[in-house]
Order: C-alpha cells, then structure tokens, then sequence
C-alpha cells in the first residue's frame, strides 16, 4: 500500500499530513524540523519505500528531500506558486491546510511542476558559487560606495578603479584625503574582508570543480566563456539530459521573449526572466564579447544590432550562448566554428558623407 505524506516545512516545526491511496486520512501533525522530527514520523507511519512525500519549494527543500531519501521514502519537491493556485481555497492559507494540499494533490497527480534535485556534488557547487557571488556584490559595494563618498565632496577624479589593493593604498596615501581618510579606511577594511574571501571560496571551487574538469574545459572554449560563466552554468543546469531541447533551457533560463496571443492579437514583450538570475546575468556579460568585430558571434550580433539596438542584441547572443553550451554539454563535443553558419572573411567598409553637424563655436572647423 502506497502512503502519500504532505509536509509544510517552517524553519522549526514542520506540519505532515499522511492519506491512503483511497483518500482517507491517516494521520496529521507537528514535528519538529530536524532528522529526529522526520524519523519520529517514518516511525509512527512504519513506511519506507512505500512512501511518496511531497514539499513545497523552499530554502531547507534540498536538504529535507536527501533526509527522506535516506530515510526510504520518495519525496517530490514541487513549486510553491502551483500549489497555491491549485488549492482548493487559495484565499485561506493555513499550514495544516497547506500541508493537506500538498498530500492530496501528490495523490491526485495534479502536480507537473517538479523540481529537480541535484546530486551532492552540484548543490556543493552551488552553494560556493552562491556565496562567492555575495561576496563578490560586497565588495562592489564597498568601491561604489567610496566613489560615492568622494563625488560628494568634489573629490571624484581621485577614485580610479578600486579593483585592486594597490589602488587603495594609493587613494588612501592622497592628501586630499585628509578629512575622509577614516571613512574610506573603513570601506577599504570592508573591501579587503571580501577579497579574502572570494579568494577563499576560489580554492573551493577548484576543487568542487574537478568531477567536472572536462566538462569546464569544454564549455571555455567558446569565446568570452570563462571558469566562473561555466561553474555557474554546469551548477544550475546539474544535468544536460533532463532539457528535451535547447530551446527549453532557454525557456529555463528566462532569456525568451514573453508573448501574449489572444483572437487576432499577437503581443511580445521583454525577455521572461525566470530561472537563476546569475548565471542569466553572467551568459549576458560574456554576450558582450560578440560586439568585437574578431568574435565569431558578431555577424548575429551586428544583425540584431542594427534593427532592434545594443541591448537586445546582447540578450540574444545570451540566448544563443545557452543553446550552443547545453549542446555542446549534451553532445560531449567542442565548440566548433563551422557549425555556426559564418564564413570567415576580413572586409574594411568605406563610405562616403555628405552632411556633418555643423561646429557652433567654430563654423568653418570641422566638428
């Protein structure tokens, strides 16, 4: 006999609910939301295997579902948002009720929005790649924050880049400085803090790196695609295998274009947005490469470019970076310029003007 298990998991308690394959209650409660909670549970339904457990989306998700596991029970985890638009009484919101929802429709199969669980070697990489990138935002914080400091008192052309310790040492070595240097001391200590530790978490992931050596490898050899772009990729994707196609892992990624289309009306507009925001972030960063007339991407680019501008142009080469990665992952091969559909050519376009923007200062001038 098949148990079907719903928990509504909180940061210290957890509420269950446990129905029959007929529908019919077993049993409801609290536990508390730790292995001995979970293990109180198994016990008091004396279930293993025979188990389907489903949860809600969540920041202890991840860690919940490989505890079930270990306990020998089947978890699913599902999307929040589909669980509240498929309840019963969406207005009347209630742990005990939410737990019942999650039991009940795991039953019915009404769910299709299962979320994928990584192995312990990809959460491992995205929880270094996660706080890299907060200390990452931290430090960039801390040298906006000190050009802000400056430009407040007219002092804007002392900040330079602030990317590195030799370019603290120099603006805090400056006189001008005098009566800000204990303010920008601070930001300086802040910013060093970070370093440190985006430094740290490097090491780290290099090692959690190494199960994917040849898949990092290969991925860094399309243009502009580097070790922390394919970390990041390789972290949120887990498995090129579960993608039907690279048009889903687009889809995915939210670098789609959103669409309405209702009678005779067809509307498009900007890109989705779903999925990891860094790595969709980081896709769009290494697009900019394809500005550069030498990248084998620039004929897409220019193309774009020049019909809809800059920024889309960018987001689409994004796009088209996801697709060719998630193949090349798939397919276990490198990035190949033939398959492109570009022809290699060097050509130096003249032209010729007939009108400029005439000098105010100086007419006869050329402007």
């Amino acid at each position: 006999m098949t148990i079907y298990l719903g928990l509504d998991v909180h940061a210290r308690s957890t509420v269950y609910c446990a129905e029959k394959e007929s529908g019919e209650i077993l049993v409801r409660g609290e536990v508390l939301t730790s292995r001995s909670g979970f293990e109180e549970i198994s016990a008091r339904l004396g279930v293993g295997s025979g188990c389907r457990v489903g949860l809600e989306t969540g920041s202890q998700s991840f860690w919940v579902s490989g505890l079930l596991s270990e306990l020998g029970m089947e978890s699913y985890v599902i999307d929040a948002q589909e669980v509240r638009q498929k309840s019963r009484r969406p207005r009347q919101k209630s742990d005990r009720r939410d737990a019942f929802e999650l039991c009940d429709g795991l039953r019915r199969g009404i769910f299709v929005k299962h979320i994928y669980v990584p192995v312990a070697e990809v959460q491992r990489l995205r929880l270094i790649v996660s706080r890299r990138r907060h200390f990452v935002r931290l430090g960039t914080s801390q040298v906006n924050a000190a050009k802000s400091l400056l430009r407040s008192v007219g002092l804007s052309d002392l900040a330079g880049t602030l990317t590195t310790y030799k370019a603290w040492e120099e603006l805090l070595a400056k006189p001008e400085l005098a009566t800000l240097r204990q303010f920008a001391c601070a930001h300086y200590r802040v910013w060093r803090s970070s370093r440190e530790q985006v430094d740290k978490l490097h090491d780290e992931l290099v090692r959690a790196l190494v199960p994917f050596k040849e898949t990092v490898r290969r991925l860094q050899t399309v243009p502009g695609v580097g070790e922390i772009t394919a970390a990041t990729y390789i972290a949120v994707i887990a498995r090129p295998d579960r993608f039907p196609s690279s048009s889903e892992v687009s889809s995915y990624l939210g670098l789609v274009p959103s669409g309405w289309d209702s009678g005779e009306r067809e509307q498009h507009g900007p890109i989705t947005k779903t999925g990891n925001s860094e790595l969709r972030a980081m896709l769009v960063e290494a697009a900019h490469h394809a500005s550069a007339p030498n990248h084998p991407l620039h004929p897409y680019f220019a193309r774009v470019c020049a019909k809809s501008g800059f920024k889309k142009a960018v987001v689409c080469v994004a796009q088209r970076l996801a697709r060719i990665l998630w193949r090349m992952w798939l397919n276990e091969e490198d990035f190949a310029i033939e398959k492109l559909n570009v022809v290699r050519e060097r050509r130096k376009v003249s032209r010729t003007y007939f009108w400029r923007i005439r000098d105010s200062v100086n007419p006869g001038v050329r402007a």
